[in-house]
């Protein structure tokens, strides 16, 4: 029973880094294969596409990286305050709230990316 208190949030911590880690490993090995398949082409000869040099990139990714940030953010800020738990000093959880602003600021800043690249592309 000693170690219940420590075993869930050590989980709870845990996880969101395996997560990560699985992410990253999926695109590495994405574009390992990418970069194999190239040197084949070269090695055959092949005039390589340009196309095949560079990753795609959505243009509107940066607006739905920001939009999942912030209602992440907002998502641990609502929870935190909603939540009626308290430590064991007596503090509450609710008082917590602030970790939800660190991906809450970074969904805004890739907003005004979005919104900055756009009106850039716009000007052209």
């Amino acid at each position: 029973m000693e170690l219940l208190p420590f075993f869930i949030p050590t989980i709870i911590m845990v996880t969101p880094i395996i997560i990560l880690l699985i992410f990253l490993r999926y695109r590495a090995r994405q574009t390992q294969e990418r970069y194999r398949t190239l040197l084949a082409l070269a090695d055959k000869g092949a005039e390589l596409p340009p196309g095949l040099l560079a990753e795609a990139q959505d243009p509107d990714a940066d607006r739905r990286r920001a939009l999942v940030l912030m209602g992440g953010g907002l998502g641990v800020m609502a929870m935190c305050a909603a939540l009626p738990f308290e430590m064991h000093d007596g503090a509450r959880i609710s008082s917590l709230w602030g970790i939800g602003l660190l991906p809450l600021m970074i969904g805004l800043g890739y907003l005004a990316n979005w919104w900055l690249n756009r009106r850039d592309d716009m000007r052209d």
